[in-house]
């Protein structure tokens, strides 16, 4: 793979999280383990407050709209009528979650509650957020040369700020310059892209984004923006085309930036 130039107009760099800043590893087998084991405990310790209500309120609405779909778990209103009912509710709560989690569904309300529940893991010291040891020197380096550098997660923006804030590199935090997530759409379309760089301030082209995902890099290319493919232990395989067609690299430090000469 070795160097790649990034082309003289870029000024800012949009970061994909999994499997490119951080390993798929630690998403797969640390964090979403967490949620299914921890679920209903954490339903059960929180339920009254407000909070957490809203995530449920937020649970049911989408189960209401999934509710054509095969194996959609509906989770009933609270009647107030005891413990054994409230018992129920939870379940229906810790089903629906588990279901959507099987399916990897990007839900707003599934993000939304994972993204609280990881609050009080990361805040706990139950979990640290994983970074690739290339990622926060190279960051680092491109701030240095005026670029500016965003991330763009399919996890909700809080989940994206505890992961860098308890990392494995301390709170890294400071790195970045702004979070978008999927309320400013989905990753596999094109006009997210362009409203990132509508709220950046800057056109298409000036900036770069690096993911593992051909669907999201497609999709960014044809917002005008340049793309590279990132290639990490645990990813997805790239077919002979993808790998021919795509600009690839394995560490961020094989970055050429026109302005570090």
């Amino acid at each position: 793979m070795g160097v790649l130039p990034v082309p003289a107009e870029v000024r800012a760099i949009l970061l994909d999280i999994e499997g490119t800043t951080t390993p798929i590893a630690f998403v797969q087998e640390t964090l979403f383990p967490y949620i299914k084991d921890n679920v209903k405990d954490y339903l059960r310790a929180h339920w009254e407050e407000e909070e957490c209500q809203r995530d449920v309120g937020l649970l049911r609405k989408q189960a209401q709209e999934d509710s054509s779909l095969d194996g959609a778990v509906p989770i009933p209103l609270e009647s107030g009528s005891g413990e054994e009912e409230l018992e129920r509710v939870i379940q229906a709560v810790v089903d629906n979650v588990h279901w959507q989690m099987s399916l990897d569904r990007k839900t707003t309300a599934l993000k939304q509650l994972q993204g609280h529940m990881w609050r009080a893991a990361y805040a706990t010291g139950h979990v640290k957020g994983e970074i690739f040891e290339d990622v926060v020197p190279a960051i680092r380096k491109w701030r240095e040369a005026g670029m500016k550098v965003y991330i763009y997660s399919s996890g909700s923006i809080e989940a994206q700020k505890l992961l860098f804030g308890y990392s494995t590199e301390g709170d890294i935090l400071e790195l970045f310059d702004g979070h978008f997530d999927t309320k400013i759409g989905p990753k596999v379309e094109s006009e997210s892209y362009r409203r990132i760089a509508a709220s950046i301030g800057c056109a298409t082209n000036n900036i770069l984004f690096l993911t593992d995902v051909p669907r999201e890099a497609n999709a960014a290319e044809e917002a005008d923006i340049h793309v590279a493919v990132v290639i990490r232990p645990g990813n997805a395989g790239l077919t002979d085309d993808e790998k021919s067609y795509y600009s690839l690299i394995s560490s961020f430090t094989e970055l050429f930036l026109p302005s570090s000469t």
